[in-house]
């Protein structure tokens, strides 16, 4: 930053951010998590068989209290699971349900230092337990994601040449209602098509509505010096991107009846969303609290009408992939926004969007960091300028300042009149500093926001030592060359009249270092470009104006 000054408001801001996080944390309902690994039953994900599935269709309001329960069902996987592998995921449908039970993403390693173990997206193991979960839900008998479906094949491998997927299952009932539940995969794609083909031959008007939905776990409580939202978020026209944590869930449902929007689950650079057909129907967006530990975030699509002898077809999308604004814009309105720049995001997403141009001439998102640093240097130059100026000037004043401490000693009403007279007489404004920082300020916290969001930055190479531009600096080189730039901007500062107060200074590259050591890579690279930016400007100007 500019000076110490700033380094003061970041540091406030990011231990409020800690605080807040701390109380959220240790004051919420304390958390019950089991320590199995094995698969979760139906004990496990909720309190009963009926506690995830969405109500049942309403034809009109006096028929709806006649409709019966559903039969309570256990739940357990299948022992024969069918595997889907693309270029982008691996993933495994269980018959039962025919729903996604376990999702990889082959290009996101857990470490870089393993690319061969990809990041587990989705799964059914408890603890980290997260799954698609859809159906049709109708008074009659009908495929939820309890029912047992059939598949063709185990296997389904994307080759050489091919470039998507179609996995068919199915499921019939004694009575003649028929349903082809099929997926379809693309390659380079992680984005999933839906489609349920009905064909009723029952003899009476099949009613249902398709749903889909996430349930996952309650992540543990895994402590993070850098906050990122887990949770739902929904998008509805006027409510664009409405995020529901599951604290919210657990205090009250969350229903939403629109003709467009999506519904998702989030992780730190992972999404997962819902997104239904586009058409002038209204669908219910929602979203609960299973057992206060797991939560449902889905859509129900508009009812259907099946007549004796038809066939009918509704679909939809889902995505299970990267937070990547290339993918997620074409998808649905807003989806992009899932890239939670937060309350900065009009300031975020440009940045981002410089930054990633700047990657496409230099193939390096290090230097991307490194160059983008430089030109919102050279956009404040002229607010820099006029901080350093004042700082320069404030210097000039030091041997007066020191000689007015002397001269009034403890009567400090004495002294700072004499200083704000001195102030007056050589035309100088002791706050003339402070205004263009903060103007900087909105800049930095919005940069700052697209550093820790932007996936294109995970497990992303530098030079030398530095090979994940997300995680911490192994040797803590640049939080040591931070600290240094720290203390050489704090000498070119004018130094407190207060003895405590300088004392506190001295101490604070101190203290910044080791703070920024547990900081990624990525975001120490931004400070110290910025800090030599600031000291060669700071200097020049202090030298020009002759205070040092």
């Amino acid at each position: 930053m500019d000076n110490i000054k700033t380094f003061l408001i970041f540091g406030l801001l990011v231990v409020s951010l800690l605080l807040w996080e701390a109380w959220q944390r240790d004051y919420v309902r304390p958390l019950e998590m089991t320590q199995q690994t094995t698969e979760v039953t139906s004990e496990q994900a909720g309190a009963d068989v009926q506690a995830d599935l969405p109500d049942l269709p309403v034809i009109n309001a006096a028929a709806d209290d006649s409709l019966p329960e559903l039969a309570a069902l256990p739940q357990t996987s299948s022992v024969s699971q069918v595997h889907i592998k693309t270029d982008v995921i691996d993933a495994y449908i269980d018959p039962k349900g025919a729903d996604i039970r376990r999702l990889a993403l082959l290009q996101y390693p857990v470490d870089s230092s393993d690319p061969n173990i990809p990041v587990q997206f989705l799964s059914d193991k408890a603890g980290q337990f997260f799954v698609v979960q859809s159906g049709l839900r109708s008074d009659v008998d009908a495929p939820t994601h309890y029912e047992q479906y059939q598949a063709e094949q185990s296997e389904y491998i994307l080759s050489d040449g091919q470039d998507e997927l179609t996995v068919p299952l199915y499921w019939q009932s004694d009575a003649g209602l028929r349903v082809k539940k099929t997926y379809t995969f693309k390659r380079d794609s992680y984005l999933v098509d839906v489609s349920y083909e009905i064909t009723n031959q029952s003899g009476q008007t099949f009613v249902a509505y398709p749903y889909a939905q996430f349930n996952r776990e309650r992540p543990s409580d895994d402590r993070t010096l850098i906050y990122t939202y887990t949770g739902a978020v929904f998008s509805s026209p006027g409510e664009e991107y409405e995020k529901i944590d599951f604290d919210d869930l657990d205090d009250q449902s969350y229903t939403k009846t629109a003709t467009t929007g999506w519904s998702a689950m989030l992780q730190h650079y992972f999404v997962a969303a819902m997104v239904p057909s586009l058409d002038d129907q209204a669908k219910d967006f929602y979203g609960k609290s299973i057992n206060e530990r797991n939560y449902t975030s889905g859509v129900k699509m508009p009812t259907m009408q099946v007549a004796s002898g038809d066939t009918s077809e509704a679909r939809y999308q889902m995505y299970l992939g990267p937070k990547e604004h290339k993918r997620l814009e074409p998808i649905a309105d807003n989806l992009d926004l899932t890239v939670d720049y937060g309350v900065l995001t009009i300031i975020s997403q440009p940045l981002f969007m410089v930054m990633e141009w700047i990657h496409k001439l230099t193939n390096n998102w290090g230097w991307s960091i490194v160059f983008l640093t430089v030109l919102i240097k050279l956009a404040f130059f002229k607010l820099s300028a006029a901080s350093y100026r004042s700082m320069a000037g404030m210097r000039k004043l030091t041997p007066k300042l020191t000689a007015l401490k002397e001269r009034y000693g403890d009567d400090k009403q004495q002294f700072n009149k004499a200083m704000m007279e001195l102030y007056k007489t050589e035309k100088i404004n002791p706050l003339g500093g402070c205004l263009p920082i903060l103007v900087q300020m909105p800049v930095f916290l919005a940069f700052y926001w697209v550093l820790v969001e932007s996936i294109e930055l995970r497990q992303a190479d530098f030079i030398l030592w530095i090979n994940d531009l997300t995680a911490l600096d192994p040797y803590f080189i640049l939080p040591l060359i931070f600290g240094v730039s720290m203390f050489i901007q704090q000498k070119l500062n004018p130094p407190p009249q207060d003895p405590t107060q300088a004392m506190v200074m001295k101490v604070f590259p101190l203290v910044f270092t080791v703070f920024f050591a547990f900081f990624p890579s990525g975001l120490v690279l931004y400070w110290v470009v910025n800090n030599i930016l600031s000291i060669a400007q700071q200097w020049y100007i202090t030298r020009q104006l002759g205070a040092i």
